[in-house]
């Protein structure tokens, strides 16, 4: 499905650089820090999975993130308080590390209480951990990706397991949820179409982005192609139906995974079953980055420097053993708006 606003080919000598490779090791995530340092994660789909979290560092050099110790947990293990279990998202912010740790192993249910890893980027040391409270995630959940917001001292998190919106307060470390399979966090169909081959999934409230200026949340589900957002004040409601009145519908898009806004207000999202990279200008019209077979599921975006950071996790090529495919990090310079 093609967005609703007028698509525009990106310039011809827009280059795709690849930053990292992964053999047979599936990566999603990535942030990059304001000082340039690069994280990515690995979810643990399957066994194999060598580490959760990972720093690239000059000469292609990997180290586990923040040491061996944390990416030791294995599938079949007990879930312990100070091991990553299932990492699907790491976001820097100012100088801090976020981690969502979905605490679910091979897409089942959650092992215990899902939960946000927070370590200081100076000493590398964890100095937070929140843990959702009890009506703020299902058995089904699957925490997908958050942002941190500075402004109004919360943390928002998607729900692509159990459709839903999360909402953390970092002093007291309660969380609230709002949106509960609600029509704009559940996923509109059960598949995407790659190639004329149907990919039969159905993934809910995925990909996240807050729009600083206007104090709005915005999210779409993965299997689907609404674009919404809310007021941030939304969480602060109690009234079911006053948050739901509050919810606005901001475009038919492609199907995207995550997104994110730079600080001109553009908004950044893959078409995935078009290998695209698109964004959405401040005006609402719609146009594409880049194109073509280097893009092959644009799974999350980070920017630094005047790059967009994504990462290729082909999802959808994903059939079986994974142990000879390649998986990529890579950056494209951003347009000067």
């Amino acid at each position: 499905m093609e967005p609703e606003a007028t698509t525009h080919a990106t310039d011809s000598t827009q280059q795709v650089i690849t930053v990292a490779e992964f053999k047979g090791q599936q990566v999603t995530g990535v942030t990059v820090t304001e000082a340039g340092r690069i994280f990515v994660n690995f979810p643990r789909w399957r066994k194999g999975v060598a580490n959760s979290v990972v720093e690239i560092k000059e000469g292609d050099v990997r180290e586990s993130y923040p040491n061996a110790t944390w990416n030791s947990w294995e599938i079949g293990q007990p879930a312990v308080d100070d091991k990553f279990v299932g990492i699907q998202s790491v976001v820097a912010f100012k100088n801090k590390l976020y981690v969502i740790d979905t605490r679910s192993q091979l897409f089942e249910k959650v092992l215990d209480v899902p939960r946000v890893y927070v370590f200081d980027l100076e000493s590398d040391t964890l100095v937070e951990t929140y843990v959702l409270d009890k009506n703020s995630y299902h058995p089904d959940s699957y925490m997908n990706d958050l942002r941190v917001d500075k402004e109004n001292n919360k943390i928002y998190l998607t729900d692509s397991g159990h459709a839903g919106l999360v909402a953390i307060d970092p002093n007291s470390g309660t969380s609230k949820r709002i949106l509960n399979e609600h029509t704009s966090t559940t996923a509109e169909v059960s598949s995407l179409t790659f190639d004329g081959k149907k990919w039969e999934r159905t993934i809910h409230s995925d990909g996240i982005a807050l729009d600083t200026k206007n104090d709005r949340l915005f999210y779409h589900a993965l299997t689907g192609y609404s674009l919404y957002s809310i007021p941030t004040r939304a969480f602060e409601l109690e009234d079911v139906k006053a948050i739901e009145k509050m919810v606005t519908f901001e475009a038919t898009t492609g199907a995207p995974d995550g997104m994110l806004f730079d600080e001109a207000g553009n908004l950044y999202f893959a078409d995935l079953e078009n290998d695209k990279i698109n964004y959405r200008k401040p005006d609402g019209s719609i146009h594409t980055l880049i194109e073509g077979s280097e893009i092959k599921w644009a799974d999350t975006f980070s920017i630094y420097d005047g790059y967009l950071y994504f990462t290729n996790s082909r999802l959808d090529e994903v059939t079986g053993d994974i142990s000879d495919m390649i998986f990529s990090l890579n950056k494209i310079k951003l347009p000067i708006n």
